[in-house]
């Protein structure tokens, strides 16, 4: 596929931490090989973090996984992209969401995107991603974004957004994974960003109905809702279905480690998939 922007096969999603050890894990993660470090969107209350991890790493792109434009204004991520470009060129990866508390959330970010492109400092469309699950946004997103992300979607699903997106924008697909093979003790860890997903987040809710799941599925988190969106399993099983979504359309996957109490951490479960994953990708 040719895209608008080269990420890198493979990512991974990386927790802030109070004690700032995750800049640490971000030096041993790009070490690794991992094309791009995301962040998620709801430990952005500032937007310092990503500053920071542009500073302590060397190549790898830093990306936002998402901005939400409930918190930050155009002027603040206009400010901040400029800001990377003088002195870290290409390596930050500006990923947007609309603003879920506005009437209208596609209006609102299409004037989020007026306002942005308007001004002297625009945001290149090709550094810049949605948040997308619905045939709306992913149309948005290939109309006025370099690519999209998803989250909690099946290599089905991510086959229908490549069709949607075409071949030219890039498509992230965030996989959740634990890295167990006890059916009790993976579930359970998959099962806790679930039910706040699924039970806080109306666009989650709707793309699992989408994607085939009943609504008795969604409110019990089934085994195979479980199954289906959080992969678990060995080193191999969880490959298996990065080189699944990869497969049905996916530029890059960000790997998502779920903790567990097993003494395992991000930096561990990232080593062991790396051995797996990015030396035959690379």
């Amino acid at each position: 596929m040719t895209t608008t922007f080269d990420l890198g096969p493979i990512g991974v999603a990386l927790p802030l931490t109070p004690d700032g050890s995750h800049l640490s894990d971000a030096k041993d993660l790009e070490r690794m090989g991992y094309g791009t470090i995301w962040l998620a969107g709801g430990q952005l209350q500032s937007l310092d973090p990503v500053v920071d991890l542009v500073g302590v790493t060397t190549a790898a792109r830093i990306g936002t996984g998402i901005i939400s434009l409930d918190v930050h204004d155009d002027e603040r991520v206009r400010r901040l992209y400029g800001d990377l470009e003088r002195t870290a060129p290409g390596r930050f990866i500006v990923g947007l969401g609309a603003p879920q508390s506005a009437p209208s959330p596609l209006r609102a970010m299409n004037d989020f995107l007026d306002r942005v492109d308007a001004s002297a400092n625009p945001i290149s469309r090709q550094r810049r991603i949605l948040a997308a699950l619905g045939p709306k946004k992913l149309e948005l997103a290939r109309e006025r974004f370099g690519g999209a992300i998803t989250l909690l979607v099946t290599p089905d699903h991510t086959a229908r957004a490549r069709e949607i997106l075409g071949p030219d924008r890039a498509l992230i697909v965030d996989q959740m994974m634990v890295l167990d093979d006890d059916p009790v003790r993976a579930r359970a860890a998959a099962r806790e960003p679930l039910r706040f997903l699924l039970g806080n987040v109306q666009g989650y809710r709707l793309n699992a109905r989408r994607m085939g799941f009943s609504d008795n599925e969604i409110a019990d988190l089934d085994d195979r809702l479980v199954d289906e969106l959080v992969v678990w399993g060995d080193a191999d099983t969880l490959a298996a279905r990065v080189l699944a979504q990869q497969r049905a359309g996916a530029d890059q996957v960000s790997l998502r480690f779920l903790r567990i109490e097993d003494g395992r951490n991000l930096v561990d479960s990232a080593r062991v998939l790396a051995e797996r994953l990015i030396e035959v990708q690379n």
